[in-house]
């Protein structure tokens, strides 16, 4: 059965222009003209991943994320024609899988449409524990404890923490991690492992600012301090 995408943008020609590349590499496309439209046909298709407009009338994409992320754990990549950091910071922190600016390459956007559905199969297929100091990550539940308290994180949060819990004390560099989490390493993209470094010790670190679980080895990357068990 072919994978569905769901197309969300305010533009019906982009939204064609997509459709057709997408439909010729054998995905399934449903589309809506905005965000509001986009949460009931999500409810209705549920589609296997978003494409998603960020700058749309009646409800945008940020709004959509916001509201749909309670009901499904959809993977999605945002569009947008914003190009500041902080735009991408806040997408990525509201759980986006990945952020593409407008105009882009349609080949690239494919590409990176099928690692992302890539890394939410693999999730998907390898149900597993990880247990290292007192956290315990289950692919299967998709749950994480710190210390028995249960701790909400986003997909991409979520890999990165599977994948650095998988080797305690392997140094993996950003690109590493990128290419782990999402099959596909984009050096422009390095950046978006530090955003979810920061937001991850957020959640899983009694003290962000002197992390124990995630550390920083500096001038190479990230590595999982504690043993895994």
């Amino acid at each position: 059965m072919a994978q569905t995408i769901l197309v969300v943008d305010d533009e019906a020609k982009l939204r064609q222009m997509l459709r057709v590349y997408l439909e010729q590499e054998g995905y399934g496309v449903v589309e809506a003209a905005n965000g509001r439209e986009a949460i009931y046909v999500a409810r209705a298709e549920k589609p296997d991943l978003i494409l998603l407009d960020l700058m749309m009338p009646e409800m945008g994409g940020y709004e959509f994320v916001r509201a749909y992320a309670r009901e499904a754990a959809t993977p999605v990549i945002m569009l947008t024609a914003r190009i500041e950091d902080q735009d991408k910071i806040v997408g990525l922190e509201l759980g986006a899988d990945d952020y593409v600016t407008k105009p882009f390459n349609v080949r690239e956007l494919i590409a990176r449409v099928r690692a992302v559905l890539r890394r939410a199969h693999k999730a998907a297929a390898e149900p597993d524990v990880l247990r290292a100091a007192d956290i315990v990550l289950d692919r299967g539940a998709a749950t994480v404890q710190v210390a028995g308290r249960y701790v909400e994180l986003t997909r991409s949060e979520f890999e990165l923490l599977a994948t650095l819990m998988a080797a305690p004390g392997q140094v993996f560099s950003r690109l590493d991690l990128l290419d782990r989490m999402s099959g596909e390493a984009y050096e422009g993209y390095e950046r978006t492992i530090d955003v979810h470094i920061r937001n991850l010790r957020t959640k899983i670190e009694p003290d962000p600012k002197h992390p124990k679980y995630v550390e920083t080895v500096y001038g190479m990357g990230y590595r999982f301090a504690a043993q895994r068990s």
